[in-house]
């Protein structure tokens, strides 16, 4: 008989005062200006410009300028405002948002595993890689070619102080960023207090740019400027290349501390400075080379340009603490071999240091700030993997919006039909910049996808064949109690990720040792289709003999399952075991390819060579390395 074991659970803390919860809700949503909106609050710094670069060659005229603002205006009430902070943002599952949270809902409400909705999400968890290696390197780029109006003289050391400020950043990674996080938002709301500031200043300059607000300004600049307008509508899409991270870091802080902090403060700031940006241009067309800084009186640009450079590199933390994350959840998932996962912080379960991630990432943004060189260059390379990633969210929330809210089809098809129509138009803009660097993006989303499916196969292929050559638990069982091998006291450990039979770890054990200790639990570790799974429903114990027992351990994605906390409960359920006394047995395997695996040879040895940088499990599930007894044997794909 299976049953399902709880820990005691403490009494539900009383409803706080009314001023508590107001409090606790404005300290999170300035936590979440911090963390959530530096990508999208450092747009500013080059989406204007880059869409008015194009619009040179006929002139910058009251259409060209009011319409690229409107453009820009109305990307941000329609994707960010209405996609986003208003729609998605209901579609989370159980308080997480993301590509990968949003594929395992899908997959939870039709009830199985769909190979489409399983596509899309391997799809956009690979393009958000290549927007995570970008972001970086363009944000930290932008804010420090402010130093050249300051004087030229700054010009020759702006690419080395980013070198440095990159590495910098990417090296404090490993200490944590708990401590870091906590100034973070106040930053950020001085840094958007003041562009919104600099914004309204400028708006005088030239009041006819409220005529942005009108779309029909934008769309007819759009329509009537036939392939200009096209390629002005992919550097218009700069504007809200953050707004993933608004559904992606929802778990951080709550869907209403995230709304709250958009739609009352970060929305207006970016409005005004985009308005005050254009107004700018209007009254002095010479300022469209960096109308960002020409906002700032000459006594104030350089410290501008620094608030700028740590507000870029907060959005720059952003992004990598966001890889972390979901390289934990495609591990969790099956997607990715194991990687040594180190928590950074006792308190935040999120706080998480990946030391493999965070090399390639520091590798990849050097590439690409020493291949490109300028932030303009960079513009060409971004924004493919943000559209990639925004049109697999759309095609996502159709299943939820139809399955899990119990729409009609034809009412979740033409309310997601309006989402996805500007989605795509976004994407083929921003395609006519794939010769130009938007390859980058593609081609490190393509390698990422390669490698999920990669192993996905193999180990589905391996599962099979192992599973074939296997020996059912019972069967194994009840051969014991026919030849009873000699008996050990102590407690042995067998991990396995298929319970119903015999690990491989046991069958060596019996073959070479030729013993059993007195007690044997079968131990498995399962990832669930949600974020955290409650300790109420943290495992299962199943008594199968005297002497063997079955645990199954149950983890959301979005945790890092811990074996020896997990053996504390059980203990503290009833199930007596001594830890000093108990021994942890693994199966480690080394992979060779075979011609008949059913996988392409370069297929077959790439999946070999994931294996190998694979962490061993006993780093991967925190277990005191002088308790495992590993047991190796060859396999073939």
């Amino acid at each position: 008989m299976t049953v399902s074991v709880a820990d005691a659970q403490g009494t539900a803390p009383v409803d706080a005062p009314e001023h508590h919860h107001k409090s606790s809700l404005a300290a999170m949503a300035v936590g979440s200006i911090g963390v959530v909106y530096g990508d999208i609050g450092t747009s500013p710094l080059y989406a204007l410009r880059e869409s008015l670069a194009h619009s040179k060659v006929i002139g910058l005229h009251d259409t060209t300028v009011i319409g690229t603002v409107s453009l820009l205006v109305w990307a941000l009430f329609f994707t960010v405002t209405a996609k986003y902070v208003l729609f998605l943002m209901r579609a989370d599952n159980k308080g997480e948002g993301g590509t990968l949270s949003l594929m395992a809902l899908a997959n939870n409400s039709l009830g199985r595993v769909s190979g489409v909705v399983f596509l899309l999400g391997v799809a956009g968890a690979a393009l958000f890689s290549g927007d995570a290696i970008i972001t970086p390197a363009i944000s930290v780029l932008s804010a420090l070619e402010g130093l050249e109006l300051i004087t030229p003289v700054f010009d020759p050391y702006i690419l080395p102080i980013t070198v440095f400020i990159l590495v910098t950043l990417f090296f404090v990674q490993q200490t944590g960023t708990a401590r870091v996080a906590s100034f973070f938002g106040p930053i950020m709301v001085i840094f958007f207090a003041v562009i919104g500031i600099l914004g309204v200043i400028h708006i005088g300059d030239a009041p006819r740019i409220f005529q942005a607000f009108n779309p029909w300004n934008g769309l007819t600049f759009l329509f009537s400027h036939g392939f200009l307008g096209f390629v002005v509508l992919g550097s218009v899409f700069l504007s809200v290349t953050g707004a993933e991270a608004l559904y992606a870091d929802m778990g951080h802080f709550g869907r209403f501390p995230i709304q709250a902090a958009w739609l009352t403060f970060v929305l207006p700031a970016l409005l005004l400075n985009y308005l005050g940006q254009g107004a700018l241009v209007l009254a002095d067309p010479k300022t469209v080379e960096n109308p960002f800084f020409l906002l700032a009186p000459s006594w104030a640009l350089l410290p501008l340009v620094i608030l700028s450079t740590v507000a870029t590199v907060i959005a720059s933390q952003a992004v990598i603490t966001g890889a972390f994350s979901i390289t934990r959840q495609a591990i969790q998932l099956g997607l990715l071999p194991r990687m040594l996962i180190m928590h950074t912080s006792e308190m935040q379960e999120g706080q998480i240091f990946i030391p493999r991630v965070n090399r390639m990432l520091l590798i990849g943004v050097l590439a690409l700030v020493l291949m490109f060189k300028n932030s303009s260059a960079l513009a060409n390379a971004y924004g493919i993997a943000v559209t990639g990633t925004m049109c697999v969210t759309t095609a996502l929330a159709f299943v939820v919006v139809w399955k899990n809210w119990h729409w009609p089809i034809w009412a979740s098809l033409a309310f997601i039909s309006v989402f996805l129509a500007v989605d795509l138009a976004f994407l083929a803009a921003n395609l006519v910049k794939v010769i130009e660097g938007g390859w980058v993006p593609l081609l490190l989303a393509g390698c990422s996808m390669v490698v999920m499916w990669t192993w996905v196969r193999g180990n589905s292929l391996l599962a099979i064949k192992t599973k074939r050559d296997s020996i059912p638990l019972l069967e194994l069982i009840k051969m014991l109690e026919k030849s009873k091998p000699t008996r050990v006291a102590g407690t042995a450990i067998f991990l396995t990720n298929q319970p119903e039979t015999a690990p491989s770890s046991l069958l060596h054990n019996l073959k070479h040792n030729k013993v059993l200790h007195e007690r044997i639990l079968i131990m498995c570790v399962k990832t669930e289709g949600t974020p955290r799974v409650p300790v109420s429903k943290r495992y299962e114990i199943e008594k199968i003999t005297g002497d063997f027992t079955k645990v199954i351990l149950h983890y959301g994605y979005m945790e890092s399952p811990r074996v020896p906390a997990a053996l504390a409960s059980l203990r503290k359920s009833g199930l007596k075991f001594d830890i000093m006394t108990t021994s942890f047995f693994l199966g480690r395997r080394t992979i060779k390819t075979s011609p008949t695996s059913g996988m392409p040879l370069w297929q077959d040895k790439l999946f070999v060579a994931l294996s190998k940088q694979a962490a061993n499990a006993t780093d991967f599930f925190s277990i005191p390395s002088g308790r495992v007894v590993e047991l190796g044997a060859q396999v073939t794909v």
